[in-house]
Parts: C-alpha cells; structure tokens; sequence
C-alpha cells in the first residue's frame, strides 16, 4: 500500500510571504493541522497549528484584541516556519510513512516526488483511514486474534476452518511482536457466519490454535481467551 494511494493530492499550500492570519485562516477554513510552505512554486518549509499557537501565545496574554490581530498580520509565515521539513516519497509503504511519523513525532508530512515537486501531504487521519481499509472493520463482521505456531500451513489450517463454518474472510494480519519463540499473532476478520454455528466454530478454533479473543462487532458481544493460554 503506497503513499502515491492514499495522500492527499490537492493540497493547500502558504506563501513565505503570508502572514500568521493568512495561515491561521487556511487551517480552519480546509480544517487540517499542516500547511507546506512554499518559495516560487519550491518547497521551502511546513508550518502547523502548533507553530501558529506557540508563536503567538506569549504575546495572547498581554495585548488587546486589535493590537493581536495587527501582530497576526506583521509577523510572516518566513519567521515561524520549520525550515527543515521531512518529507516522503509518493513510492513510500504506508508502513515506511508511519515509522518516519513515529521517529519525528510528527502528525504528518508533504509528499514529494524524485523531481522535488510537491506532489501531496500524508496525515496520522490518512493512516488511519489505511488501517481501517486494511483491517476490514468498516464493514462489521467478527475479528478473532490467535497465537499459533510459527511453521507453514499454521494460517492455512484456522481460515479452513472458518471457511468450512461458511465464514468469508475479510482480512488476515499477523505480527512477531510479544510472543513466545516459535509463535506467531493472527488476526483474522471474517463474516457471514450463522449466529447458530458460532459456538461450535470458536470450539473447532480452540482445538487448532491458541484463541486470543473473539469481537463480534455486529452483536457487540467481546470475548477474552488469553488467559486459557498464558
């Protein structure tokens, strides 16, 4: 899943030579946090509503409302801008994205192309809109976390055995992280099962692999298993 799929292409950009106003407008007008700054069509910087907030709430507490509005019109985006912007490529994983995120505890960044053009912008609220796609649970269903052995045909034998219940899967997701050696976590999210097969499925799921927890977001009904397992 690359960035190029899920940025935001129309982007809404500042001059070096706007002012603060100009920029506060921008961001609530379009309701974002980040606006690239930009030079004769060149990215040059990135401002958010926290440089905006942090540059002028010193002053908020001392001046008279007319007296900060004229602040907000002097003061240029040039003079509160970050000027050593992180960016990604449009051929980045969403993955990849998420980790440069993390690492500079940013919530998003512009998205630019082997030319250096401006090409997008790519947010926390886009990942998380790939999360939701990529997990399924827009789309209701029942999500069932397992702990299985981590040898071939370990997968295999949990989705034969939802699919023998009738059950269609919706997505499959495994991770490494705080296991036993040896083990491995599998998320699967399925649907269209009857109500009526479920006990004897999440049976069937228990006698093959290590059922973590069951949510049936259709019902609303949550189930934990981990302790049968730990």
């Amino acid at each position: 899943m690359l960035v190029n799929n899920w940025m935001s292409k129309d982007v809404i950009t500042v001059d070096v030579k706007d002012s603060m106003h100009d920029a506060m407008k921008h961001l609530k007008e379009h309701d974002i946090r980040m606006l690239p700054v930009m030079k004769k069509g060149k990215l040059v910087g990135i401002i958010t509503d926290r440089d905006l907030k942090r540059a002028s709430a010193s002053d908020a507490t001392t001046l008279e409302i007319h007296e900060l509005l004229y602040l907000l019109t002097r003061v240029k985006v040039k003079d509160i801008m970050t000027k050593d912007v992180i960016t990604v490529p449009p051929d980045f994983t969403v993955e990849e994205t998420a980790q440069v995120l993390q690492k500079n505890r940013i919530s998003g960044t512009p998205v630019v192309d082997a030319d250096g053009k401006l090409v997008g912008t790519i947010t926390q609220t886009d990942l998380f809109r790939v999360l939701i796609s990529l997990t399924g649970v827009g789309n209701g269903g029942i999500q069932f976390g397992f702990q299985v052995e981590d040898k071939p045909g370990s997968i295999t034998e949990i989705a034969d055995i939802i699919r023998a219940y009738g059950g269609r899967m919706v997505s499959i997701l495994s991770s490494y992280d705080e296991v036993p050696e040896g083990y491995r976590k599998v998320y699967i999210r399925m649907r269209s099962i009857e109500r009526s097969k479920l006990k004897n499925l999440i049976q069937a799921l228990e006698s093959k692999a290590g059922l973590l927890y069951m949510v049936d977001h259709t019902e609303n009904r949550r189930e934990i298993y981990a302790e049968k397992i730990n």
